[in-house]
């Protein structure tokens, strides 16, 4: 079973990186971020053509979420119900062949002093309530997408530079530890638990193409998944094409 995440950065702009995506890897689950677009404009019928089913939370220009999968979802909810009243659309669960899906496009935050920061506080601690009762229910459970945190300094390609700064701070990295202390697994780590890989380059200064970039895009997966875990990668070709999202598809692969 192939489940994946991919940060788009306009599913209107990038449409046809998503359909190649498809049809070349044949995911059973790819969950996307940052639609930017409104709800009854996702593109249903271009990803039915593939084979494939799909639901999804939209919000015009900012956020949105989606699961794509081979077999229906079910039990389909979105956001979070600690923060009922949150209008950003970040969330969406479903369940897949048993396997509880939990996509995930998380607070930036901004910067450190920003008010933002505090928000981002708010949401990763009503995302861990959330995930801590969904692992109740649900032994199988993969926590996939955009976290906008690096879990530690091999994942940021100058520690130095952007110690305690947005992304890498200790209090960010602690949030995100208290999701992996519920009994998660950071799936690539697992597997490549010294190698540098990144899922994001910003796209200024050509940062791609002189490989400095972070690994903030995730695949956290319960105990019950991870003796089946085969193997995982980051698609670094899709980044490098014409008019690429500035994140790399990142993929788990289970027996």
């Amino acid at each position: 079973m192939k489940i994946a995440t991919w940060n788009i950065n306009s599913l209107n702009v990038r449409l046809p990186h998503v359909q190649d995506w498809l049809q070349q890897y044949q995911p059973d689950v790819l969950v996307l971020q940052e639609l930017k677009l409104d709800q009854d404009k996702f593109p249903a019928a271009a990803i039915e053509m593939l084979g494939f089913h799909a639901v999804w939370s939209g919000q015009k220009t900012y956020n949105g979420v989606a699961i794509i999968s081979k077999t229906p979802p079910q039990d389909v909810a979105t956001g979070l119900p600690a923060l009922p009243d949150d209008p950003q659309r970040r969330v969406i669960s479903a369940t897949i062949n048993g396997i509880r899906i939990i996509n995930v496009y998380c607070v930036n935050g901004e910067a450190i002093d920003s008010p933002k920061f505090a928000y981002k506080a708010q949401w990763f601690a009503a995302l861990n309530d959330y995930v801590h009762a969904e692992m109740s229910k649900y032994p199988k459970l993969v926590l996939l997408g955009d976290f906008n945190i690096t879990p530690a300094d091999i994942d940021v390609y100058d520690p130095q530079k952007w110690h305690e700064k947005i992304l890498c701070s200790s209090a960010e990295r602690g949030w995100l530890q208290n999701l992996l202390n519920l009994g998660l697994t950071d799936s690539l780590r697992h597997l490549h638990p010294d190698e540098v890989m990144y899922t994001w380059w910003d796209y200024r200064m050509n940062m791609f193409q002189r490989k400095l970039g972070m690994r903030i895009d995730h695949i956290l997966i319960s105990e019950a998944m991870l003796a089946d875990l085969e193997s995982t990668l980051v698609d670094t070709e899709a980044r490098g094409r014409e008019r690429p999202s500035d994140h790399a598809p990142v993929m788990a692969i289970f027996r």
